[in-house]
């Protein structure tokens, strides 16, 4: 395990970028998008994701120069195409636009079609905080879920995110995917050679398993819940929710038609859609009441969740956002650790490119 400063792999990253093509307020955005997974703890969907954009575009699948624009809006909602985009950069756009129409209408909703991997759910609903608005992020992924009683992979992990603005205490944010772990989770377990915990993987018969290359394997991931027992019909309706609202509203691939990350493996050569979705909200807090008098109620909200009497073993009960908040003031001071295998992805990355890591 070794440990980089943020303003290293920052440099590294937005560099990179700027190699495969992206002007530079986009390998800005883009390098800004990436270090603030690997910040808040979410290393799956960080800078050890870089070499996969490369591939991608190295596939003609990403375009670093897109022209991102609206092509369809009414007062409070909007179509965002970005032309083939680096997901990193195409929703930061889109959730701007849906923060402007909010700030006159209220509430602004974006949905976009033609995009990629958009990093992590909670970089974009949290760009609504600083404006007073509750933000939404969602997008649907490649297809590597199985819906409930199913052998099929019809779904992404679909992350869900909303960010809550607070007076006093820091926000409410929410940041999870609708399956029972990410992917990026096992993509990590394989790295350190380890096994899942039962209720993540099934195999390609539709068996739980515990091999964290289950789903390289010919298997699946399992909505939230695991098992039908355990509610996993519930992350199924809430990874569908996600699918369509990113991609049947918007007019990009949905279910089995997404595209897949990895540049191994080609797009359905009869997709249904433009690209990955995405879908976004922006809700101004004094649309619904005075955002002083919300943000005083959401203090006290959270500091009565926040002294919740814990269960033995537990020291306190938390926010969500807690856990990457914290994190990310310790790696502020003590720097990003990244694995052996990621480092050796991104040295033989910037040797190939030129890029000093």
């Amino acid at each position: 395990m070794n440990t980089f400063s943020y303003e290293q792999l920052y440099k590294f990253t937005h560099d990179m970028l700027l190699k495969i093509g992206c002007p530079e307020v986009h390998a800005q955005i883009g390098a800004d998008v990436l270090l603030s997974a690997d910040m808040r703890g979410v290393d799956s969907h960080g800078v050890a994701r870089l070499s996969g954009y490369v591939r991608l575009w190295e596939k003609g699948r990403i375009n670093t120069n897109p022209n991102i624009k609206i092509v369809h809006e009414t007062p409070s909602t909007a179509v965002v195409d970005g032309d083939k985009g680096l997901g990193l950069v195409v929703a930061p756009y889109a959730m701007n636009v849906a923060i402007e129409k909010a700030s006159k209408a209220g509430t602004g909703w974006v949905s976009v079609k033609n995009s990629n991997h958009y990093g992590i759910a909670g970089y974009h609903s949290m760009m609504a905080l600083e404006h007073d608005m509750i933000g939404i992020s969602l997008t649907n992924a490649s297809p590597l879920v199985s819906p409930t009683f199913s052998k099929e992979r019809l779904l992404g992990t679909n992350p869900i995110s909303v960010a809550i603005p607070a007076d006093q205490e820091p926000p409410f944010v929410a940041d999870m995917a609708t399956t029972t772990a990410a992917n990026g989770k096992l993509e990590i377990l394989q790295r350190k050679g380890q096994d899942a915990p039962e209720g993540w993987v099934q195999d390609k018969d539709g068996n739980s398993t515990t091999s964290s290359n289950g789903v390289k394997d010919g298997g699946a991931l399992l909505p939230l819940g695991g098992d039908r027992e355990h509610g996993s019909h519930k992350g199924y309706a809430l990874g569908s929710i996600v699918d369509i609202f990113s991609a049947v509203l918007s007019g990009a691939n949905y279910g089995p038609w997404v595209p897949p990350f990895v540049a191994f493996l080609e797009p359905d050569p009869n997709p249904v859609g433009e690209g990955i979705g995405h879908f976004f909200g922006a809700m101004r807090v004094d649309a619904f009441r005075p955002a002083g008098e919300f943000k005083s109620h959401m203090d006290n909200w959270i500091k009565r969740f926040r002294s919740a009497e814990p269960t033995p073993g537990n020291e306190k009960v938390l926010i969500p956002g807690d856990p990457e908040r914290e994190l990310e003031e310790y790696r502020k001071t003590n720097g990003i650790p990244l694995l052996d295998p990621v480092v050796k992805d991104l040295s033989e990355l910037g040797q190939r490119f030129g890029v000093k890591f």
